[in-house]
């Protein structure tokens, strides 16, 4: 028995739900493309994920000094006020001789890890302080950024640095471990030259000189 309306060719069966008779969407079918705002958001999402590892990466190999460019942290304040302790500051190896009144980064000469100190002596030359006043080659330099307060009534030397040696001195002095302490350091203990801070405050280290 044939059930339905011959007239129509209707064969019966089940009637499909059109509601109110609006249009239907078709369906997801699984494992279809993504739409094109979709495929973007993703793409950028695994953009984002690689910038990210790449910096980090970065970040990691200059705090381990395997790019010319070393990122170093200071934990102390033996040169305040030039550097705070806390200071992240850009040091590039190889930078050259390096010159009087630079700002450097060595390898302990007494035990692991690094110094930030001022060189404020190279190879051959006579240094000293009288009553606080660093002397180098017999002339007082002008240093405005210590405070000679701190430094009143204090000797030393004078000494001749070797060839090949820097004689380095903290910023702050009254009570700082330096060269008056561990001797001239050897350069090939030398790390490279601090070329500035890169936080908080970036930029290129004030001039030893500077106000003189």
């Amino acid at each position: 028995m044939v059930t339905g309306d011959p007239r129509t060719g209707d064969h019966g069966g089940a009637v499909p739900d059109v509601g109110d008779g609006a249009p239907r969407s078709p369906a997801a079918t699984p494992g279809a493309p993504l739409s094109r705002g979709g495929a973007l958001r993703r793409r950028l999402g695994n953009l984002a994920v690689w910038a990210a590892a790449g910096t980090a990466l970065l970040l990691v190999a200059s705090m381990a000094g395997l790019l010319p460019l070393q990122l170093m942290r200071v934990d102390s304040g033996s040169m305040i006020p030039t550097i705070a302790s806390g200071d992240l500051l850009v040091v590039r190896h190889g930078h050259g001789p390096v010159q009087r009144g630079d700002v450097v980064a060595v390898h302990h000469p007494l035990e692991d890890g690094l110094l930030v100190k001022r060189a404020v002596a190279v190879g051959g030359d006579q240094v000293g302080l009288e009553d606080g006043v660093l002397v180098v080659n017999g002339e007082p330099v002008c240093e405005p950024a210590i405070d000679p307060a701190l430094m009143d009534g204090v000797w030393f030397g004078p000494v001749t640095v070797p060839e090949d040696a820097l004689f380095l001195l903290s910023d702050n002095r009254d009570g700082s471990i330096d060269s008056r302490a561990f001797g001239p350091v050897p350069t090939d203990g030398l790390v490279g030259s601090v070329v500035g801070r890169a936080w908080p405050h970036p930029g290129a280290l004030p001039s030893p000189s500077a106000g003189c």
